[in-house]
């Protein structure tokens, strides 16, 4: 028995274990990363939006349709990336107001706004520049709502109302 390690206390064995437990983690870490990626590609399919030229010669932006039947697209207000969501129902363009502020707005009484979760008292704000994939607006009215969950803005008609919007099948186009 004299001369023989346990089988546990040998260092290559632990040097073996540890590598192998290091390996685990990467590969964990790695898969999470991937799968994140995919998720995030499925919620915005439109993370870098860019104009063309349609058939007709106007610049034109062609957003998918999300897993959940939304238009979201990557964007920028005042030159800041933000994630829109299309919605052709809001009068106005609609940013929670924890992102109003990190976007440093000027916030004006507003009033009280109609909303899916009933009334809610609002400020009014104007964003110098509103832009997705080349598509830019400048001095757009907009709305700041307290209890808007989440970081996402609602891309409403103050914006919408100067491009034409065609859907078919799973597509958007805001063209000029």
């Amino acid at each position: 028995m004299k001369g023989r390690r346990l089988r546990g206390s040998d260092p290559n064995v632990r040097i073996g274990r540890l590598m192998l437990l290091g390996a685990w983690v990467v590969g964990l870490g790695l898969l999470f990363g991937f799968f994140e990626g995919v998720i995030d590609r499925q919620e915005n399919p439109n993370p870098d939006p860019v104009a063309t030229r349609g058939p007709d010669g106007t610049r034109q932006v062609v957003l998918r349709r999300n897993r959940s039947g939304h238009y979201v697209a990557t964007g920028t207000i005042d030159g800041q990336p933000v994630r829109f969501l299309v919605d052709t129902g809001a009068t106005q363009v609609a940013l929670p107001i924890d992102l109003a502020r990190r976007l440093d707005l000027t916030l004006r009484p507003g009033g009280n706004s109609m909303t899916a979760n009933g009334v809610v008292r609002t400020w009014s704000t104007r964003l110098d520049r509103v832009e997705i994939g080349g598509l830019v607006e400048r001095d757009v009215r907009a709305s700041v709502l307290p209890n808007m969950p989440g970081d996402s803005v609602l891309l409403g008609m103050s914006y919408l109302k100067h491009l034409e919007l065609v859907q078919r099948g799973d597509t958007l186009t805001l063209r000029r």
